[in-house]
């Protein structure tokens, strides 16, 4: 029988729209259940919204709409973004449902009747964004909320109050002798010392609004959120109904793991598992709080127009680039900065460059000395094959180790650790040289299996986390559904290589500057249109450029640039010019021999990065791609005009 494994976010709060805060959450909880599936689990994911309350009622007045037509819309709105997002939850549940409804009823009166709950009076200042009491040592200057610094209100009302000052020594004794129950390890501790301080009976009724469940009992409370909201993770599973087969399949089956933001941690270390005992039912699940995604100026904020929202993000540089920088940017425990210049780049040289480059020049390569087809030639080896091998298996250990961990972003560091020895292996084998002797042709059908057996590994790690580039590259390599698999990852499983004719990049580069002020216009909650007016030249202008057509001889890697080459071109009339240009991410030096392309002849010579360049190669290019313009019926010293 398949272990089990469920997964929840927080249900969000639909006061608003959902920022990349909350998109970070969704996806992580995605990435684990994809690796569990990849693992074999039978699993579960959860995720919804918690739609009553004050601050709903509030909203919702202000758009002049019911509450039940706001959160409605807000669902909608966000069940849309999760698919966007290829989000693979199983369920999505609303506190507003009768199968929730019913069960948090029957929560409450069983809490009742126990004596776990009883009625009272409560006074206190009251946070409405927040949806908390506090005390007024707890509270900032001028009684502002300490978590979100707005003003809050005095009140006093009749309410009801969860005895958790009665669980508080049994929940200690429960974390101390469970030390994975709550991670990272520095949120445990704040969770201790917390209830070392002491625990208060907790207000868990309301009567100054309507929007809520209503106590059975005694219909003019409601009750309050945190009751209502966190019993969302059992009441989506049938508990207290007839139909619990879900419950008692996976709350009390191998794994269950909450994943929520640090700002809500006490009420999911505390009152959540204190409402378990009550109820004896088994606390099976570990809770794991992540930090925030800050802005350069601190936390996310609505109000100072500081946030930045999937859907703008999605639409311009697609699904993994998205996915892969919340993952890959957020320190386990602790906070990650969403930065455009690091966005920008991590997508050109992690994902364009590193990981892309390295798919199209093998395809590149097997096509033009195979003919697109090669197999396993292991017994022709090289003096490397043996570490990238090695480097492959590592690899498996240390993803599997941080995955299950929960640091998904050291994973995705092992992911590139394989990719980085991927090219580093090209370099160490020079294929170009090998395709220059006959004899090393059965060593290069090796290098190029070794090639292709690397970065199918690579995918498959590569499943839970780039949803459309794992996917792209088993296809552009003719990578069977057998061999995609986590039982499949072992070295020399493929037997036969059929690439596809010509690669198709996966990631596209994109120009740093331009995109770092469109993400900023983005942050500001501004779309600014600029009009780009080019500069006119007259014909003498024009006039002054020599252009020629030259022929290029040899070619080389700039010894100290990764982005340039270095070219001899031949411009007629037996002058040769040494050429630096900024294509060495788009062409390899040896493709470059024999082309006929456009100089300019009269530009100013001047070292970069410390080799002469005598002048200038023409292309053209767009945000994908970059290609240099040819000729070829022109010779050499021919005119262009």
């Amino acid at each position: 029988m398949k272990k089990t494994f469920y997964v929840t976010t927080p249900i969000y709060y639909p006061s608003g729209k959902l920022h990349i805060g909350n998109a970070y959450t969704t996806v992580l909880c995605d990435t684990l259940k994809r690796y569990k599936n990849l693992l074999g689990y039978d699993t579960r994911y959860l995720t919804g919204m918690d739609e009553h309350g004050k601050k709903i009622e509030a909203v919702a007045l202000e758009r002049e709409l019911s509450p039940i037509e706001h959160v409605a819309e807000i669902a909608l709105d966000t069940q849309a973004l999760w698919q966007r997002l290829s989000i693979d939850y199983d369920d999505f549940i609303r506190t507003t449902e009768k199968r929730h409804k019913t069960v948090v009823q029957k929560i409450f009166e069983q809490l009742l009747s126990e004596g776990d709950i009883y009625l009272g009076t409560y006074e206190g200042y009251y946070c409405m964004p927040c949806e908390s009491f506090y005390t007024e040592t707890q509270l900032g200057d001028h009684h502002t909320c300490p978590d979100c610094q707005r003003e809050t209100s005095l009140l006093e009302e009749e309410s009801y109050f969860f005895r958790l000052s009665k669980y508080q020594k049994r929940l200690l004794k429960f974390i101390e002798e469970h030390p994975d129950f709550i991670t990272p390890e520095t949120r445990r501790n704040e969770v201790l010392s917390f209830i070392r301080q002491g625990l208060n009976d907790l207000s868990v009724s309301r009567t100054t609004f309507d929007w809520g469940i209503k106590v059975v009992s005694n219909p003019k409370h409601v009750v309050y959120v945190w009751i209502d909201a966190l019993s969302n993770y059992i009441s989506a599973l049938g508990y207290g109904t007839d139909g619990d087969h879900m419950y008692q399949k996976y709350w009390l089956g191998n794994e269950v793991l909450h994943v929520v933001g640090k700002d809500i941690l006490r009420f999911h270390a505390i009152y959540w598992p204190i409402m378990l005992m009550a109820l004896d039912i088994p606390i099976t699940f570990k809770l794991h709080a992540h930090g925030f995604y800050m802005m350069k100026d601190g936390k996310m904020s609505k109000s100072k127009g500081g946030v930045i929202y999937p859907d703008t993000v999605l639409e311009r540089y697609g699904l993994d680039a998205f996915r892969y920088y919340l993952l890959r940017e957020l320190p386990y425990g602790g906070d990650g900065l969403f930065s455009p210049d690091a966005f920008i780049e991590r997508i050109n040289f992690d994902l364009a460059n590193d990981f892309g480059n390295l798919l199209n020049r093998t395809i590149a390569m097997v096509n033009k000395y195979f003919e697109g087809q090669i197999t396993s030639q292991l017994e022709h080896t090289t003096d490397y094959d043996g570490d990238l091998v090695k480097t492959i298996n590592e690899v498996k250990k240390e993803y599997q180790e941080s995955m299950d961990t929960l640091k998904v972003s050291l994973a995705i560091q092992a992911i590139w650790k394989l990719i980085s020895r991927t090219n580093k292996y090209i370099d160490e084998t020079a294929p170009w040289i090998l395709a220059k002797n006959e004899k090393d042709m059965k060593i290069l059908e090796n290098v190029l299996y070794h090639l292709v057996e690397s970065l199918r590994h690579i995918g498959i790690l590569l499943k839970p986390i780039l949803l459309e580039a794992h996917q792209n590259l088993f296809s552009q390599l003719g990578i069977e559904p057998n061999l995609q698999t986590w039982e499949s990852y072992e070295f020399g499983l493929l037997k036969t290589v059929h690439v596809v004719e010509k690669p198709t990049p996966i990631f596209p580069r994109w120009d740093v500057a331009k995109e770092v002020e469109s993400l900023q216009e983005l942050i500001r909650g501004k779309k600014v249109k600029k009009t780009v007016k080019i500069p006119e030249v007259t014909i003498d202008d024009f006039s002054k450029l020599d252009l020629r057509i030259g022929e290029i001889i040899a070619s080389k890697p700039h010894p100290d640039a990764d982005k340039l080459l270095v070219s001899n071109i031949d411009i007629g009339h037996g002058e040769v010019r040494q050429i630096v240009s900024g294509i060495a991410q788009h062409y390899q030096p040896e493709t470059l021999i024999g082309k006929k392309v456009i100089v300019v002849t009269n530009l100013k010579p001047v070292k970069l990065r410390g080799v002469l360049s005598e002048g200038m190669v023409l292309a053209g290019s767009n945000k994908n791609t970059l290609e240099i313009i040819t000729s070829s019926q022109l010779n050499p010293g021919d005119l262009v005009k």
